[in-house]
């Protein structure tokens, strides 16, 4: 799975290979958790942002066919 990210300033990221995120502070932190629907111990922090950087973060599905 992938999240896009659109920061205030106009500028977007993708995030490959996460499936959760959150706020942790002031921060938005993407995690990689073996499938599983939420975020704890086992899982494995792969990126964090700055919330107030942040205009929206989108689901954008992987595609299939490789």
């Amino acid at each position: 799975m992938r999240f896009k990210i659109s920061f205030v300033d106009g500028r977007a990221e993708i995030v490959s290979g996460a499936d959760n995120y959150e706020q942790e502070g002031s921060m938005v932190t993407f995690f990689e958790s073996g499938g599983r629907n939420y975020v704890d111990s086992w899982s494995t922090r792969l990126a964090s942002f700055r919330t107030n950087d942040l205009a929206s973060v989108q689901r954008v599905e992987e595609e299939s066919g490789m």
